[in-house]
């Protein structure tokens, strides 16, 4: 049995070695060049910084550590977490340990539930839930040590502790926020014989008699950790830790990028759609009505959330593993038939209208349908889960770039005169 800690303290000396030999040998290689149109456009596609914890093929989806996310799709977030870190599955007894340090870390203090009840039951529950990290900060082992002095090198040890920390909490602090936020206020206590993600569906109360929807939020939480550091949320939580602000400050600012509506808030927008399918034939379409509905949106110039995807040419590995779930899980719900009927039928049309390079679903054309289905009834509420699970990634690609040193994060900005006169326009 090894802890995170004693792992991670075997291999990061190899990790900046590696590092360090790249830069000497290969340092001024160029890897990427800029176009005018990706300058203007969000930079979408510029090679400008580094992400070991995962990457997204576009044949073939998301790879963690090397390892096709469907390879691991059914392992723990516990788990996922050791292998951002490590490269490596935890055993069961490292499995253990981690999971026991987690219950030990999970309780909130009091003046942080008092905070969440004193703002407007109006709040978004994602403005609750960057207030609520806000307001953990206090307790930050990053903080206490930079202002008594640490080296370069010992950072990421702190960046681990408040990680853990953070970890442990955010489930019991997201929880809160749902009872406070949507039910009667009363807090449900941790179960101590139920791990991470199970504890979180039992905090926020919704019943469960099947068990399914802790499955769910087990399988949700693990899909849903890492996506490269590109996307808004990693990118920004990775930029704020660059200024080494600790990771209560550096993953409230990725949920607060989650919270914006091209983000985090597309699985919300596809069971909208959903919804209103059902509502407008008063149950499920058949095939050729669902295709006539697609192109009535498609024809008024709306789009048809949940397929396609800015980087995948494939299926989303995510959505064929929340696709299986649902197939066992809740294969009679109508919103779940309604899913499976648009797989059949959506990318038939798209591929008609000749428009979009990807034609297939990705993980929210399911992953809100399956949470409503299963209970969860408030969609808002959607984007606060997926913050609980990008969470795990934002803290490893942090940990990981204390522990190599990356530094702060400062590109050049140049000006709309600098482009015309390097362009040649007069």
């Amino acid at each position: 049995m090894a802890s995170l800690k004693s792992v991670l303290s075997e291999k990061i000396p190899a990790y900046r070695e590696e590092i360090k030999g790249i830069l000497a040998a290969h340092g001024d290689k160029v890897i990427s060049e800029v176009t005018v149109a990706q300058a203007y456009g969000g930079m979408r596609g510029v090679k400008a910084q580094i992400c070991d914890t995962s990457t997204v093929s576009p044949e073939t989806g998301l790879i963690v550590r090397g390892i096709p996310l469907a390879d691991v799709a059914d392992r723990s977030p516990e788990e996922m977490f050791w292998l951002l870190l490590t490269g490596e599955l935890p055993d069961a007894a490292s499995l253990k340990e981690l999971q026991d340090e987690l219950a030990a870390r999970s309780e909130v203090p009091g003046y942080v539930i008092e905070a969440l009840r004193a703002v407007p039951r109006t709040s978004h529950p994602m403005a609750m839930q960057s207030m609520g990290l806000l307001a953990l900060e206090e307790g930050s082992k990053v903080r206490s040590r930079y202002d008594s002095g640490m080296r370069k090198e010992e950072r990421w040890e702190p960046y681990l502790e408040d990680s853990l920390d953070l970890l442990a909490k955010l489930p019991t602090l997201t929880a809160a926020i749902y009872r406070i936020r949507y039910l009667d206020g009363e807090l449900i206590p941790r179960d101590p014989r139920k791990d991470w993600s199970a504890n979180f569906s039992h905090m926020m109360g919704v019943p469960d008699p099947t068990g399914n929807l802790a499955n769910l939020m087990r399988l949700y939480l693990n899909l849903h950790a890492d996506h490269e550091s590109g996307n808004v949320s990693a990118n920004l939580a990775h930029v704020c830790a660059s200024a080494i602000s600790d990771p209560y400050y550096s993953v409230s600012a990725g949920l607060n990028g989650l919270a914006g509506p091209l983000h985090g808030l597309a699985n919300q927008e596809c069971l909208k759609f959903h919804l209103s399918i059902l509502d407008r034939f008063n149950g499920l379409p058949n095939p050729d009505q669902l295709k006539d509905y697609a192109w009535e949106t498609l024809n008024a110039g709306r789009v048809i959330p949940g397929f396609g995807h800015a980087v995948l040419r494939c299926t989303d590995p995510r959505y064929v593993a929340c696709y299986e779930f649902g197939r066992k899980a809740c294969p009679e719900e109508p919103l779940f038939k309604l899913a499976d009927l648009m797989y059949q039928v959506i990318p038939g049309v798209l591929k008609e209208q000749g428009k979009a390079k990807n034609t297939a679903p990705n993980v929210d054309a399911l992953s809100g349908v399956l949470t409503y289905a299963l209970g969860v009834r408030q969609p808002q509420f959607y984007t606060a889960i997926f913050g609980v699970s990008r969470a795990i990634g934002m803290c490893a690609q942090m940990i990981l770039a204390r522990a190599v040193g990356i530094p702060i994060t400062r590109p050049k900005s140049v000006t709309t005169a600098w482009i015309k006169d390097h362009v040649g326009m007069k």
